[in-house]
């Protein structure tokens, strides 16, 4: 799973090529909601000390550092600190309880585990359970024991980490099973930071609202390293707020985000062509984009939104083009050095354009495998090192990938194949629908139904009859729903995406 493409850049670390390519700047590279600026050299030093705080706890080269943090400069510090010191940085989401994060603690086995001073008490006893004996403290305003150890401490690198050194353990989602610890190397983050600079066509001009968590690796890694290895700075804000990013927009050149941010901008009454005027990049991913928030951005701001296809075990794989057609509904093409393909879900031989299957990638962005799973690793990667990604899709003849859904949401009704998007994207055109989710349902006859949950623009009245009168006659027999619930919002994860998985079980006796 190792790639040679790393050749020409001397095979330096994902620290070494941050100092190289934004250490130059003097101005803030962060500018905080709280006031607060940090230069390069100030974030730099600070990642410096923290790495040697967690050499003098004990961490070795390859040890995990683990963080339940809120979002600051500091928690974004920490894992620079480990891409710095050798060390792999485990970040959790905050939202996690101290049941889940004892599940976490005893796979990754971390040797330091970082967490919010208020949080300290519930996960102590979490964190000796799991061996884990080295609490430090961080909280979003520059406090903590992490902070007070630090700044007695000079700056501290590890100078053997390489381009195939592990610097992060993501868990997956694990929405159908236990959470995975996908393993990312140096190069795997550099690798894709650099193809997004180029791809995106990133500049130290260039200025982010950065309004995302740092959990998970659209803030932590995309949105953050795009900027650092470009010689960008950064708006820095701990959540979106609609009314700050507006005020911000004038100030930036790019933001990136999830649908939620666009869909809740469109909402407010000083989105304008005006106002949008020095964005030169709104980037949406984590979860699809409707076709419809698309066209109705473009109509208030003349601006197209770009949207990527990424994961947790690869980063970015592909990208609407930064200057070229950007196809609503689709993710576009291959990223540089990354390549795409769609096979059959069994065989893995390539199918033709057009033909929809399993998306699989292949390049330097993909990850080592899972964390102390060895079985699921090898399941997930083809005979000739195909990453498997689990979801459904297709490829134009010019190149363009459309997400079908995921392999796991694939309706099998009556022996037939139904691909949610496809009924997803009929009923989404309908008036007064603001979207909708597709599912599968057991079956007595048909082993799974086709059904629909959907939710109604703001005001509207949706009728079931109408609707499945609606998409009838574009639809053959057996993909049309049998039923169409209609609800106020559908069930999501923290970063936007529809939890199917929810609906699944909350209808799961409809035809029983």
């Amino acid at each position: 799973m190792s790639n040679t493409w790393h050749r020409g850049l001397g095979a330096k670390n994902l620290a070494a090529l941050a100092v190289e390519k934004g250490g130059e700047q003097n101005r803030p590279l962060f500018e905080c909601d709280d006031g607060r600026e940090f230069t390069f050299r100030e974030f730099w030093d600070m990642a410096g000390r923290f790495a040697a705080a967690f050499a003098k706890a004990g961490a070795v080269r390859g040890d995990r550092i683990a963080a339940q943090v809120d979002k600051s400069v500091e928690a974004l510090a920490a894992f620079w600190a480990c891409a710095r010191g050798g060390f792999v940085f485990l970040p959790l989401n905050t939202a996690y309880t101290p049941a889940e994060v004892s599940y976490f603690l005893n796979d990754a086995a971390p040797h330091v585990f970082l967490v919010s001073p208020a949080k300290r008490a519930e996960l102590e006893g979490v964190a000796r359970a799991a061996n884990c004996l080295h609490l430090l403290t961080l909280d979003d305003r520059g406090g903590g024991t992490l902070i007070e150890q630090s700044q007695k401490l000079d700056p501290f690198e590890h100078q053997g980490t390489g381009w195939d050194d592990l610097v992060a353990i993501l868990y997956t989602s694990g929405t159908t099973g236990r959470s995975k610890g996908a393993m990312l190397s140096h190069g795997n983050l550099a690798s894709n930071a650099l193809a997004l600079v180029e791809t995106w066509e990133f500049t130290p001009d260039d200025c982010l609202i950065h309004a995302l968590p740092v959990y998970h690796t659209h803030g932590l890694f995309t949105a953050t390293n795009t900027l650092l290895l470009s010689g960008g700075r950064m708006l820095f804000r701990r959540k979106f707020d609609a009314d700050d990013v507006m005020r911000l927009l004038p100030r930036a050149t790019c933001l990136m985000g999830v649908p939620t941010f666009y869909t809740r901008l469109l909402q407010h009454p000083a989105l304008t062509r005006a106002a949008t005027a020095h964005i030169r990049l709104f980037v949406s991913g984590s979860a699809p984009l409707l076709a419809e928030t698309h066209r109705a951005f473009s109509e208030r701001t003349g601006q197209a939104i770009l949207e990527r296809y990424g994961m947790t075990e690869t980063s970015m794989n592909a990208s609407n083009p930064y200057s070229g057609d950007r196809r609503p509904g689709s993710v576009g093409l291959p990223l540089p050095h990354i390549s795409v393909r769609v096979a059959d879900p069994v065989t893995h031989v390539a199918l033709p354009v057009e033909t929809d299957g399993m998306i699989e990638v292949s390049g330097p962005n993909v990850f080592k495998g899972y964390w102390r799973n060895p079985e699921k690793t090898a399941e997930d990667f083809t005979q000739d090192g195909w990453f498997v990604t689990g979801d459904l899709g297709r490829i134009s003849e010019d190149g363009y990938v459309t997400i079908s859904g995921r392999a796991k949401d694939l309706v099998i009704t009556g022996g037939f194949n139904v691909y949610p998007k496809e009924v997803e994207e009929l009923i989404d055109a309908l008036p007064g629908v603001a979207e909708s989710a597709v599912i599968g349902l057991p079956h007595g006859d048909f082993g799974e139904a086709v059904t629909v949950v959907v939710v109604p623009e703001q005001g509207a009245v949706l009728d079931e009859a109408a609707i499945l009168a609606a998409i009838r006659p574009k639809l053959a027999g057996f993909k049309l729903p049998k039923r169409v619930f209609v609800v106020d919002a559908l069930p999501r994860n923290a970063m936007g995406k529809v939890q199917k998985a929810e609906l699944r079980r909350s209808y799961a006796s409809t035809y029983q």
